[in-house]
């Protein structure tokens, strides 16, 4: 799943944006502290950068020339202004795209994706790679590591991790983990998949992670990105 840093004042649009986003599986990222944008970035860490040019405290070619100096992270200006500099400004400072205000949203989802395919280029690396809870699963080499270490999962614990962290933040039905299974023709028992679970926190918990995935008695499993005491 791509993260995108929205870089907008108007919360009216960002929201509407965010949610528009969000219904194409985006994960979107809005900015507390329009005085340090570069410091929230950093932290979040976007496959994409959306930038309204009418900013408060500094304008979007600052945080641009910001980024740029940083990352070369695919960037898209936003603007209301009807000025043919702007345009010229933002691909000088290295802007992946421009769109002016008011603006179709079936237009930005098109451009980003354009722009994604084109720069991420739907690598396999990419593919085979997921980050969660500050840990990065390999998909390919069946690994998952963070600071505290690696760890090798099998087949079907690594299906399983991956059909949870998917639907993050969501109860996934244990029928819906046996199905997934039987589909990829990796069929599993009720019993079977009660012990794969638990040797798969258990591995988690090599790294710290265990915790992260809940069992919600009766209903199922869920991966969180946090826990809450």
């Amino acid at each position: 799943m791509f993260k995108i840093m929205l870089i907008e004042d108007d919360f009216t649009l960002f929201n509407e944006m965010k949610d528009r986003l969000s219904q194409w599986s985006y994960e979107v990222y809005g900015v507390a502290d329009f005085s340090d944008v570069l410091l929230e970035f950093s932290s979040i860490k976007p496959d994409l950068v959306i930038i309204d040019i009418q900013l408060p405290k500094f304008d979007g070619f600052h945080w641009c020339r910001m980024i740029r100096s940083h990352s070369n992270v695919p960037i898209i200006f936003l603007s209301s202004r009807d000025h043919p500099t702007d345009m010229v400004m933002s691909m000088q400072l290295g802007a992946d795209d421009f769109i002016q205000k008011p603006f179709h949203f079936d237009v930005l989802i098109a451009k980003i994706q354009a722009i994604l395919r084109r720069v991420y280029n739907y690598n396999t690396e990419q593919v085979n790679l997921k980050t969660w809870c500050g840990a990065t699963i390999d998909y390919e080499r069946n690994m998952v590591t963070n600071d505290a270490g690696s760890i090798e999962l099998t087949k079907n614990e690594l299906f399983i991790l991956k059909q949870l962290i998917d639907q993050k933040n969501k109860i996934v039905s244990r029928e819906s983990l046996m199905n997934s299974l039987w589909d990829d023709q990796r069929f599993i028992s009720d019993n079977t998949l009660t012990v794969n679970v638990n040797r798969l926190r258990k591995r988690l918990d090599e790294i710290g992670l265990g915790t992260f995935i809940q069992t919600k008695v009766g209903q199922g499993y869920m991966a969180v990105e946090e826990v809450r005491l």
